[in-house]
């Protein structure tokens, strides 16, 4: 997949600001950003579900103005709300999936089968959606955006709201179709989930591009090597901006917690205690979320 300048305008909201994105077979993006940054358009519109403004866009070496029908039979979605129809069991939404794009009863039940299976659903195959817990109802839908075998596969918060063994589930199975080959596009408010799928990461903020790179390449760009958190005492005060000056390379007020960014934890654990006196302190590696903080903080104006 390929765009280049992809633009996306409702009136004079600029959603998508001159996106330029190329996937290859077996590789994992994310496009991550704060609320309103223009994520979920972006896949809109790579999806072809919303028709761009301008702006380049070819799947498959077929360009996305002329051959649209076909473009959507290589792309699989899978939205951030479950778009199941809750009258069918499990094995007719598969089926019916399958017929809607164009399979034949036979290669529509054959490939229902196989997902069944992939995605651990053949016990539930005749239940009706209603009754699936949360982490079924989304296998079911990544099952479902399989149906056709796309080239491309795009997924809007894919495990929103999920328990962490749901989680996990959805995680192996999106790992093995990447190693089989498979082409996907990810947004995601949790930054574990995105360290843990992908291969490349796209910072969005007023529709553009602001930063990209590979998770720890993101880590290491924006982040000190260590971050300690203080967390204040209940009644105690709380400092000042000024106060926080020189704890380390970064540091910022967060509730009753004071964030400190540093490549050296001891001197900067110890100038904390006797600044800020805490309740406590804890000390850990620097991760994407931590860079993802960085990067909204400072495209906010934020400091």
């Amino acid at each position: 997949m390929y765009a280049a300048g992809l633009t996306k305008r409702f009136g004079d909201l600029v959603a998508v600001d001159r996106l330029d994105l190329e996937l290859a077979g077996g590789e994992a993006v994310a496009i991550i950003g704060p609320n309103g940054a223009g994520k979920t358009t972006s896949l809109r519109t790579i999806a072809l579900l919303t028709r761009p403004t301008s702006g380049r866009l070819t799947v498959a070496g077929m360009d996305a103005r002329t051959h649209g029908t076909a473009i959507r039979h290589l792309v699989g979605v899978v939205p951030q709300h479950n778009a199941l129809d809750r009258e069918l069991c499990v094995r007719d939404n598969l089926v019916l999936y399958g017929r809607f794009f164009g399979l034949s009863r036979r290669a529509s039940e054959q490939r229902a089968e196989e997902l069944l299976d992939l995605m651990d659903l053949r016990h539930r195959a005749p239940d009706r959606v209603t009754v699936l817990s949360g982490g079924q109802a989304r296998r079911l839908a990544l099952g479902r955006a399989l149906m056709t075998r796309p080239e491309l596969l795009i997924l809007d918060e894919p495990t929103t709201g999920l328990d962490p063994f749901a989680r996990q589930a959805i995680w192996r199975r999106v790992r093995g179709l990447v190693a089989e080959g498979a082409t996907v596009l990810i947004t995601s408010h949790d930054m574990a989930e995105v360290e843990r799928l992908c291969d490349r990461v796209l910072f969005l903020s007023g529709g553009r591009v602001v930063d990209e790179g590979t998770p720890a390449g993101l880590v290491e760009r924006h982040c000190a090597r260590s971050v300690l958190t203080a967390r204040l005492r209940l009644n105690g005060p709380r400092p000042a901006p000024a106060e926080l000056a020189g704890l380390g390379e970064f540091a910022v007020l967060e509730g009753d917690r004071v964030i400190v960014h540093t490549a050296n934890a001891e001197p900067a654990s110890a100038a904390v205690r006797d600044r800020l006196d805490p309740a406590a302190i804890e000390v850990r590696r620097s991760t994407l979320e931590d860079a993802y903080r960085r990067l909204a903080l400072s495209t906010s104006g934020g400091r």
